[in-house]
Parts: C-alpha cells; structure tokens; sequence
C-alpha cells in the first residue's frame, strides 16, 4: 500500500473538518454561548494536524482500490476522533468514550446518543452534533470527490468504496460530477425541507438542525422529546416526506430534477420500498389504531411516522413504541434490517438487497418445480449476474453473523436480551433507537465502556457495509 498517499489524502480530508467546525460559532456568538472558544481550538488542532500531514506526504497520482478501502475506513476513524474535540474542550461530554461514541454515531448517521439531556446543550455544540450527521450523510468521501481533481486524483476507487448499496450508480462519466451531482441535491433538499419546517414554526437553528438529521437519515434532535417535543401533525408530515426522500436513490431525485417525472414509478426498488411502508403502517396501525389512539388519523400519523423512522434508518420518534403491541414492535425490528434504498443515505441491508434476495429465493422455488428450466433473476427487463447475487448472498450472511456476534458480546456483559438485541441491530443498521433499555425513550449512557467501543465498531461496520472495513482484517490485504 502506498502509505504516504493515504496519508496525504486524509490530511486533506482533516483540513476540511476543520473549517466545518467553524460552522457553529455563528450560533455560538449570537446565542451568546461560551462554547464558540472550544469550536475554535478543535477547528486550529484539526486543521494543523491535516494540514501537517498534507504538506509532509506525497501523492502517488494513481489511486488503487486498496488505498481507496484504507481512505474511506480511516477517514471515519480520524473524523470521530478529531470530531470529538468540541465536546471534549466545552466539557459537554467530558470523558473520551462517550465523546467518541457521541460523534462516531453522528458521522455514522447513527443517532444513538450517551445524553440524557440533550436540550442542556450548548448552541455551539448541539449545531456541531447535528452537523456531524450531514456530513456523514451523503459520505464525506463523496463530497471529497468535487476536490480531489485539485490534487489531480481521479477517485473511482472511493467512489466505489463508498457509496451505499451493491452497485454504484454513475451518473456521468466523471465521478467528480456525480459526486457534485449527489451532493447538490443534497444541499437543495435540506435547504427545501428547513424552510418547511420554519412555516411549521420551528426557528431556523431548529429547522437547520433538524433538516441535517433528516436528509442524513441520522435523527439527532435539539429536543429531549425529539420529534414528538412539537406535537405537530404538520411537522410529523413534512419530516415523513423527507425521510422517505432521503431514503431513496438520490439519482432518483436527480433524474426528476431533470424533467424525467416518471422516474420513480419506473424504478422497482423505489416501489418495493414504498409497498413495505404501506405494508407495515397497516398492520401496525391496526394495532395502535384500537388499542392505543383514540382517532384513525393520529394513529396513522403516529405509525407512519416510526415506520419510516426505523426503515429508513433515521430514527426519529415521536411516541413510545416500545407501549405498543409485541407483534408491532416485531414488525418494527425487523424493519431494522431493511434499511434505505441503494444510493440513498439510509442505512440497514438495503432495500434492493432484500428484494433481489425474494426474487432469488421465488425463483429458485420455481426451479425445484422446473429443473431444466433457465429463470433469471431480473429486475424490470435487465437480467442480474451471477456474481452480483452472490455478492446480495454473502452480505447478507455476513451481515446476520455480524448480528449475532454482535448479540453475543453484549449479552455477555450482563445486558438482557432485548436489550441486547435492539442495541447491536440499532448500531449495526445505523438507526439510532432499539429496543430494551435503549428504546426511544432511553439512551446509550448505561452501556458498560467495552461495549460502546463494540457498537461504535458496529456502526462504523454498517455505515461502511461491511466488506470496506472487513478487508482491512484480511492478512491479503497487507500482502505485497
């Protein structure tokens, strides 16, 4: 591996960090808040570092996939460090564990949090916790791509390394205008769904705040209550569109942009993500409907609002599901394994993954009844590889292996077991809420120091789907 190019590269990338942390001050100075001082001294370090790093390394001009793997996973790594600094310096998390845990849930889009009273929060640093998310979103490395061609790096290999879902999808030849691409829409629809808000009549570091949690599917509130806090039927539906929004292809959002208005009905994942939304508000809102709400509308309100929630991986609550029947909060962990679309920002398995999964397993049924008979998987008119099916395969594999190991160590640290089970699935998926004593009332400040360290291994794992940070395990990987 060519070390010095990693290095430069993600001394790069820490620069960049560095001038996101002055983002905050602003609200800092105008909230009059103390905190703009700590912002300050993270901003100074993590640039210096970089820029030390970028100034003391050469690049070698062709970027292999190794050091595409090494870029993405270490950059997530020195991001949750560096990105720590603020609630270290402010003292608004005081010990390294937790601050680490706190922001690689942000840049994971995670949205588990160690705070019990997040509305104790300095504007300075609440601004940066929900930041961390936006940033993390659509992939910092992504967003790198618009400025690597400055260092004269194609980027190909991050791209791939990357970008959610089994297959990257190019918009244009160049990786460098997909990447602007991505990431313009990213900014309009943020920018669209603050202004919603604040006619809901959110102010504008809410709307700011909460818009980030949105469009990264992440779900850091600037309330205690999170959602719920504004009781507002308006705001639950504004952050129901958005999260399904951001919980789809982005090249989707693209190609409508561009004037092409039946691109979402053309697309079969977008509609099988759209039919297991319809599917599980129905039979949960059958159960909050004549058991816990007094009214049809509220109780569709309230279950297509954390139905969207947990599939899309934001996590954002507005009620206590963990009050609801078993049967519905089954239904609820088992969309934890779903996720978002392919190209999206959602976490989880990926929606194309499960669907390609049932039409391998449909036609495969229909193979024992046909055996001679030649039936491709195929989604609209393409026929999918071989290959590609048996890459869905062995994600999916790797991915409930991971699950239960998972379930295992935290279990054996004195955790019961739905508690257990809702805090390795919440982390490992990306969603923030699990069941037991981390549902959505409660928070991650109980669990024993070794076992942050494993969810923060577990999120980082599920942001970067696995294969990226695993192959760095593999002894091939280091071989010459």
């Amino acid at each position: 591996m060519r070390i010095t190019s990693v290095i430069h590269i993600l001394g790069f990338l820490l620069m960049f960090l560095g001038i996101a942390m002055l983002l905050p001050i602003p609200f800092s100075l105008y909230y009059g808040d103390a905190d703009y001082m700590a912002l300050l001294i993270s901003a100074g370090v993590t640039l210096v570092l970089g820029y030390s790093a970028f100034v003391t390394t050469d690049l070698d001009r062709e970027l292999r996939a190794k050091e595409g793997f090494a870029i993405v996973a270490f950059a997530w790594f020195f991001f949750s460090i560096f990105g720590s600094l603020p609630f270290l310096i402010s003292n608004s998390i005081p010990n390294f564990t937790d601050a680490f845990f706190e922001t690689m849930s942000g840049f994971t889009t995670t949205g588990a949090t160690i705070l019990t009273n997040v509305e104790g929060l300095s504007h300075g640093v609440l601004f940066w916790r929900s930041l961390t998310h936006w940033i993390g979103g659509m992939g910092i490395i992504v967003l790198s791509l618009a400025i690597l061609p400055f260092l004269g790096v194609g980027g190909m290999q991050l791209f791939k390394a990357e970008v959610p879902g089994p297959v990257a999808d190019k918009l244009t030849p160049r990786v460098t205008e997909t990447a602007k691409i991505l990431w313009g829409v990213y900014v309009l629809l943020t920018v669209v769904e603050a202004g919603l808000l604040m006619l809901g009549g959110m102010g504008l570091f809410d709307s700011l705040c909460h818009s980030f949690g949105t469009l990264a599917t992440g779900g850091y509130s600037t309330k205690n209550a999170s959602i719920g806090a504004y009781n507002s039927a308006y705001i639950d539906y504004v952050v129901i569109v958005f999260m399904i929004l951001a919980g789809t292809n982005f090249s989707l959002h693209y190609r409508f942009l561009r004037g092409d208005f039946r691109a979402y009905w053309r697309n079969q994942e977008f509609l099988f993500f759209l039919s297991i939304i319809g599917l599980a508000t129905l039979i949960i809102g059958a159960d909050t409907y004549f058991n816990i709400y007094d009214n049809a509308p509220q109780a569709i309100q309230k279950t297509l609002f954390q139905v969207v929630a947990i599939l899309t991986t934001t996590g954002y609550g507005t009620t206590d599901y963990e009050q609801w029947a078993f049967s519905s909060q089954f239904v609820l962990f088992m969309l934890m394994f779903f996720g978002g679309c392919a190209g999206s920002t959602g976490g989880g398995m990926k929606i194309i993954r499960i669907f390609l999964l049932v039409k391998f397993v449909f036609s495969e049924i229909t193979r024992l009844l046909h055996p001679h008979a030649v039936i491709p998987v195929r989604i609209g008119n393409s026929v999918i590889p071989r290959d590609v099916l048996t890459n869905v395969l062995g994600f999916f594999i790797l991915f409930i292996l991971t699950f239960m190991l998972g379930v295992l160590i935290m279990s054996s640290m004195g955790l019961d077991m739905p508690t257990s089970f809702g805090a390795v699935a919440a982390t490992l998926a990306n969603i923030g809420p699990g069941l037991g004593n981390v549902g959505p009332t409660d928070n991650y400040a109980h669990i024993p120091m070794f076992g942050k360290w494993v969810l923060c291994v577990l999120m980082l794992m599920g942001r970067l789907e696995l294969f990226t940070v695993i192959i760095l395990l593999s002894p091939f990987y280091w071989q010459k």
